[in-house]
């Protein structure tokens, strides 16, 4: 039985479809390399079907290759809005008030952390001075724990 061009776009619209069901979202390309294949055929119905399977091989890998490789990480979300600690932890301020005999003192941040550019800190390190860069390392209450940035 010579594949015709509507298995091919029934096998890839099969395909995609099964990817709601996957979390993976690599099938897809698969469903989309056969609808290619099936247009091709429709399009050159003289196709032998060797070459029918080699050319979606060949599109189902470059789709998955151009998602995995170039797209998807595009995607990522690099923004820390909603997230509390995890959004703080390794953030670099500037120190606009250095801490008096053990006590606390003030960080600047260009880009407000939880939603305030300035928070009280406190460092175990002596010697934290005004313009300083600091690091954050850890939360103690409503204060920032910080190191001195290397």
């Amino acid at each position: 039985m010579d594949w015709l061009y509507w298995h091919w776009l029934v096998l890839g619209l099969g395909l995609i479809v099964i990817e709601i069901f996957l979390p993976s979202f690599t099938v897809v390309w698969f469903g989309l390399g056969a609808v290619v294949v099936g247009i091709l055929l429709w399009i050159f119905p003289a196709l032998g079907i060797g070459l029918q399977v080699l050319m979606w091989t060949a599109i189902s890998t470059l789709f998955a290759i151009a998602w995995f490789r170039y797209f998807k990480p595009k995607m990522i979300d690099k923004t820390v809005a909603g997230l509390s600690r995890e959004g703080a932890v390794g953030r670099v301020g500037q120190v606009i008030k250095a801490p008096f005999q053990g006590g606390r003192g003030r960080v600047r941040f260009s880009i407000p952390v939880l939603g305030e550019d300035e928070w009280e800190f406190i460092c175990k390190q002596e010697g934290i001075n005004e313009g300083d860069r600091v690091v954050v390392t850890e939360f103690s209450g409503n204060a920032l724990i910080v190191d001195r940035q290397i």
